[in-house]
């Protein structure tokens, strides 16, 4: 079987799979970088359409996630009662946010406009959360006062619904603005259960998206298949190993990276 699958899998294809091993091992890391990363690399790197870098990519974070899940739920780091109030929000949020896109019947350069513009908007927020969350959360520890409990609950459901719609039309801000939300939300809970419950909710929201937009035709197995191929290993390998020593450098870097790629979206499309 496995050399079934080597022999059908042409040159470009170990791209992608190396493409699936660097996006999913940096999310077993960190738990940030699936569609921040994935989306725009399919479509600067490889030319594929966005609407179906989009749609191909919900449903790699769906499957890729799910594997880093296992490890996290094994290793006791995901808070489940915080993934179910992120699911309550961000479900219905995706659910209807494919439904107006189908029912709207956006044509395809429109869609494309769309996508893209939301995705250069998603990637600067991103950026911006990944290099201002330390002075953030001092910021926040020093001014903000605990909230109550019913309080924290609403505004993680919130949360989910903002992300819902975001992750519909870009596939990104799961990682890097849910992790950020969450450290807002919770500053109590560890890094470790923040990463592992960020990745667990990931999985049902981009999953309910993907389906979403295989409905809608904008999947291509072929990539899906190769990135994956790379992507499950690797993220359970780096799930285990989650030491996440140099965060702070993977960050950084991701960040400036993230910006460049945000301008060549708004301005030289």
């Amino acid at each position: 079987m496995l050399i079934a699958l080597s022999h059908s899998l042409q040159p470009l294809d170990w791209l992608y799979v190396l493409s699936g091993v660097f996006v999913g091992g940096l999310v077993g890391m960190t738990g940030v970088g699936g569609g921040s990363l994935m989306t725009p690399i399919l479509i600067l790197i490889f030319g594929v359409h966005p609407v179906t870098a989009v749609g191909t990519d919900l449903l790699y974070a769906s499957v890729t996630k799910a594997s880093g899940s296992v490890v996290h739920s094994y290793n006791r780091t995901v808070d489940w009662s915080v993934v179910g109030r992120l699911a309550l929000g961000s479900v219905p949020a995706t659910a209807a946010t494919i439904a107006a896109l189908y029912l709207l019947h956006v044509d395809s350069r429109a869609t494309q406009i769309i996508i893209t513009r939301v995705l250069g908007f998603a990637l600067l927020i991103t950026a911006i959360s990944l290099v201002l969350r330390n002075p953030m959360m001092r910021w926040y520890g020093a001014h903000v006062p605990e909230m109550a409990p019913a309080r924290v609950r609403r505004l993680t459901i919130l949360t989910g619904a903002v992300l819902g719609v975001l992750v519909s039309l870009s596939s990104v801000g799961a990682g890097a603005i849910g992790v950020t939300a969450l450290v807002l939300l919770y500053p109590k809970m560890d890094a470790r259960h923040i990463v592992g419950s960020d990745i667990a909710h990931a999985v049902p929201l981009t999953l309910v998206a993907g389906v979403g937009h295989s409905f809608l035709g904008s999947i291509d197995w072929h990539i899906l298949g190769s990135l994956l191929v790379g992507s499950i290993p690797s993220i359970i390998i780096m799930s285990i190993v989650s030491a996440r020593a140099s965060d702070t450098a993977v960050r950084m870097a991701l960040a400036v990276m993230l910006v460049l790629v945000c301008a060549r979206f708004w301005f030289f499309n």
